[in-house]
């Protein structure tokens, strides 16, 4: 089985379970597949990246496997506006976040409710430069475990939707992130757009943000905000301490 999300921003959860941890969002219009169903809980594999969780059953639409299989080989359109609107031929608005897929909507037999929309579009790849002129759309967006969106977001959820935005395919953890990409060896190697990996004491990866000229890097810790960036890590301006410790800086694109 196949679905489709026909809501502005759902959960995943990590148990079927609404008082189950969130470990990521489903924005309006991205698709997956369908792994397994209770009465109220469908166990989901993202299309975009692959990430498993659980979500309600209220909260989607299915789709034919043809349907699903035609949204994977098409270059996705995604709204590239804070927040948009849809709209019903009985003129009614349903708000959608950035990054919302809208390519579906093309398809008259995926877009059963005739929604419309005549947002800002983002589609293909874009240059490299443009990856921090995305990230500041999220400045100052509050820090949530799991989130997407400018409304609620966390380190790898911020990497991962500013890199969609330009056509760029990452995985949704910071820990998954880290196995992408090429390794640089040193800080003054690095360009604006590459990414900062850091570790904890166990030399696990728990954060992401992305590099900044003038040695600077923006990430979500709090809320999405502009640090300064040196061999030790995260040297956060504020508390005027260093709050990350750098394992790896990694060149995407």
């Amino acid at each position: 089985m196949f679905g489709i999300c026909n809501l502005a921003i759902v959960p995943l959860r990590l148990d079927p379970n609404d008082r189950s941890e969130m470990t990521s969002q489903v924005l309006f219009g991205e698709h997956f597949k369908i792994l397994e169903q209770t009465e109220k809980w469908s166990r989901i594999e993202m299309g975009f990246d692959n990430y498993n969780g659980w979500i309600d059953n209220k909260q989607y639409r299915t789709i034919t496997e043809s349907d699903y299989n035609k949204l994977a080989a098409e270059a996705p359109v995604l709204n590239a506006d804070l927040i948009e609107y849809i709209a019903t031929p009985d003129n009614h608005l349903m708000s959608i976040p950035i990054g919302s897929a809208v390519t579906f909507l093309s398809t008259p037999a995926l877009n059963p409710d005739n929604f419309v929309f005549e947002g800002l579009k983002a589609s293909g790849i874009t240059s490299k430069h443009n990856i921090v002129e995305t990230a500041f759309m999220y400045l100052h967006s509050p820090y949530l475990w799991g989130g997407r969106t400018p409304f609620g977001i966390d380190c790898s959820g911020f990497v991962q939707i500013v890199y969609k935005l330009n056509g760029y395919n990452l995985l949704r953890d910071a820990s998954q992130q880290a196995t992408q990409g090429e390794a640089l060896s040193f800080i003054e190697e690095s360009e604006p757009g590459d990414l900062a990996f850091f570790d904890n004491e166990e030399g696990r990866i728990i954060h992401v943000g992305i590099i900044m000229e003038d040695n600077h890097i923006i990430h979500a810790h709090g809320k999405v905000r502009i640090d300064r960036l040196d061999h030790l890590g995260i040297y956060n301006i504020d508390t005027k301490r260093h709050t990350h410790k750098l394992r790896v800086i990694k060149k995407i694109i």
